[in-house]
């Protein structure tokens, strides 16, 4: 095990890649190229298993696609626990196939329980003690609901070169509902401020990296408002940016994620996955296409991501200038 803190592994790859390009792999069979599905049909009788052959495959074509480009994928776990213990195995075999090509993995899960529970989910996707599972991550999504004593049982893999990511303001429209709360009281702390504030506390004692410490928080780009001021409060905790592409998000709109022009991890699932299908509707496309398609949606998104953050630190630059030009004249 890498026991280098986790957010200089982040940086590292980062500066390594150019940009913050996180790929969601969230392989939808029935998204599949035809070619593939039909070459695990060949390969397995059993339909779990020529889908997960098939899964497989389009993982390991994306992740050669990308390598260069992104900083990490982000598996999504249900897409793999949906298909039973041969989802499981390509779940493991993807994540090892990842970490072979040079990036970094966040599986997101969201998993959240307390006492023994919690510690079981830590050792399953951190490798926090006995015998690692096979699933190890670099970092994993958790949600707090259940308070601090549902997070700490991953706290002790992030002192030894884990990660995880609390989900504090996230990219779907009802998750307003509670993490808003009380949006109605003008000047009242909202539900996701009190868990920012608990991020802060939690990366207390652990061991960082250029400012930022292992527990990072989980924030949408689709609320830019909320993502910029979330960033004020929270200038040392790396972000993960759910929302690009798919959900409604640009480069713009992650940027306020962004502090100094870096600080976060930009994620984009569909956009970079199904790529093809959105420059070629109708067309069905060989697992080749589909693999040039994504890589060629990656650099965009990288491309994209290096302007808007140039284009923040100038406006920063811009507003300090004006602001010593004033004073001087004072």
């Amino acid at each position: 095990m890498d026991e280098t803190p986790f957010p200089a592994r982040v940086l590292a790859a980062v500066a390594a890649k150019r940009g913050p390009v996180v790929v969601g792999l969230d392989p939808r069979p029935e998204r599949l190229p035809r070619d593939l599905i039909e070459w695990g049909r060949q390969r397995h009788p059993d339909t779990r298993r020529a889908t997960a052959a098939a899964v497989g495959a389009f993982d390991r074509l994306i992740i050669d696609a990308v390598h260069d480009v992104a900083v990490a994928v982000k598996p999504q776990l249900a897409f793999y626990e949906q298909l039973g213990w041969p989802g499981i195995q390509i779940l493991e075999e993807t994540m090892s196939y990842a970490r072979r090509k040079g990036l970094l993995v966040i599986a997101d899960g969201k998993r959240n329980d307390i006492g023994s529970t919690a510690v079981a989910y830590a050792r399953a996707y951190l490798g926090v003690g006995g015998e690692e599972s096979g699933l190890v991550a670099d970092a994993l999504t958790v949600n707090p609901y259940l308070g601090t004593d549902s997070i700490e049982p991953f706290l002790p893999a992030c002192r030894r070169g884990k990660g995880v990511f609390v989900l504090v303001r996230t990219s779907n429209p009802s998750g307003a509902e509670l993490q808003d709360y009380p949006a109605d009281s003008p000047g009242a702390e909202t539900v996701a401020q009190r868990v920012a504030r608990m991020v802060l506390r939690l990366n207390e004692g652990l061991p960082a990296a250029g400012g930022f410490g292992p527990v990072g928080a989980v924030v949408g780009a689709t609320t830019p408002e909320h993502a910029a001021r979330l960033r004020r409060e929270l200038p040392g905790v790396l972000f993960l940016v759910p929302g690009y592409g798919a959900q409604g998000a640009g480069a713009a709109e992650a940027a306020n994620a962004f502090v100094k022009g870096g600080g976060a991890l930009v994620n984009s699932s569909r956009d970079i996955l199904y790529a093809w299908e959105r420059e070629h509707p109708g067309e069905p496309g060989t697992a080749d296409d589909f693999a040039q398609a994504a890589r060629g949606a990656a650099l965009r998104m990288r491309d994209a991501l290096a302007a808007a953050a140039a284009c923040g630190r100038n406006a920063r630059l811009d507003s300090e200038s004006t602001l010593k030009f004033a004073a001087s004249k004072e």
